[in-house]
């Protein structure tokens, strides 16, 4: 399984945001949504998903047995 990473401290943010999100790659854009509308007062749609599916970065492989 592929995990992916979107990290807040990539991009500047005014509420200097440390927030990283690790996962599968639709479930990191799925919260990464909901927290950039809940904390950085973006607005839900196709173009915020783009923009968080391009900065989505490749993660860690899981640890056997999990």
């Amino acid at each position: 399984m592929a995990r992916s990473i979107i990290d807040c401290r990539a991009t500047p943010n005014a509420v200097g945001c440390t927030l990283t999100l690790v996962g599968e790659p639709d479930e990191v854009v799925e919260a990464a949504a909901q927290h950039a509308v809940a904390v950085h007062g973006h607005t839900d749609g196709p173009e915020l998903r783009a923009m968080l599916r391009a900065a989505l970065a490749a993660g860690a492989q899981p640890h056997a047995g999990r």
